[in-house]
């Protein structure tokens, strides 16, 4: 199978390595020649992703941020070979399944969005790999969910890069669910290590500073794209945790010591039903 990857940074990057370590060949483009270059050069593509590059592909996969994505197909639409599946890899989907749909309805190839659900709090070219998607979940929002040869298509298409299994959704339901374990995640962590006590934690922090501080190293310009992607979903989440947290901070100026027991039973009653123990 033949791959064409847009944008080379850690997603980009680390489908390109996985797929030529697969096997595969691998054409691939980025905004930034040098890292273009440095890619064919150090055998993670075969060459150079353009209009005749195009044309050979199986698959082209989009993973650049989801403003950015949207521009490149409306721009390359009309180039995109007929056989072509095309997925994006960003990480909201709404606004680019419109739009992908749309297009691969007026210009005939086969579109659906995608979610590689693996990543690295350290971005780019130098940081990808080839194993990071090893048994990872890739999430899919295909155009029709009762076409068991596209579903089979898109599966084909991705697992050679080592994903472990693929999650079917729609694009609302995605958007809904990444709110929560993605994007919230990634504001409570940015949030929580700018408190002053942070600069003296040397000495003081173990496992649980470690895990809940890890993505507050972000891309900042990336994410808050991804934050204002997903405004409704987002809004609501944090509006949950802020009255959480509410409770938390009443009950503790309070001395309510019982409430908080509570409070806190709570919170792990609901973590064991998630984890279904």
């Amino acid at each position: 199978m033949t791959y064409g990857i847009v944008g080379l940074g850690l997603i980009g990057g680390s489908l390109a390595k996985a797929f030529k370590q697969a096997g595969m060949t691998v054409y691939g483009c980025e905004l930034d020649s040098s890292i273009q270059e440095f890619a064919k050069l150090c055998g993670a593509i075969d060459g150079v992703l353009d209009d005749t590059t195009m044309s050979q592909c199986d698959c082209v996969l989009i993973a650049i941020s989801p403003r950015a994505a949207c521009n490149w197909l409306e721009s390359h639409a009309a180039q995109l070979p007929k056989s072509a599946l095309v997925m994006d890899c960003c990480g909201t989907k709404k606004r680019i399944c419109s739009l992908g749909f749309r297009l691969a309805e007026t210009y005939g190839f086969e579109f659906a969005g995608g979610h590689p659900m693996a990543g690295n709090h350290q971005w780019g070219f130098a940081n990808s790999r080839a194993d990071l998607f090893r048994n990872a979940c890739f999430v899919a929002v295909p155009r029709v969910f009762d076409d068991i040869r596209l579903l089979q298509r898109i599966k084909s298409a991705i697992m050679p890069a080592g994903f472990g299994s693929v999650t079917v959704t729609t694009a609302q339901k995605h958007d809904a669910q990444i709110a929560f374990t993605s994007q919230l995640t990634h504001i409570v962590s940015n949030a929580f290590i700018q408190s002053p006590t942070a600069l003296e934690q040397e000495g003081f922090s173990g496992g649980s500073y470690r895990d809940l501080t890890r993505v507050a190293w972000l891309n900042p310009t990336m994410w808050a794209e991804l934050f204002m992607e997903n405004k409704e979903d987002l809004l609501f989440e944090l509006d949950i945790f802020l009255q959480c947290m509410q409770q938390y901070r009443d009950v503790i100026a309070n001395g309510q010591e019982e409430a908080l027991a509570k409070l806190l039973d709570e919170g792990r009653q609901r973590k064991k039903e998630v984890d279904k123990l």
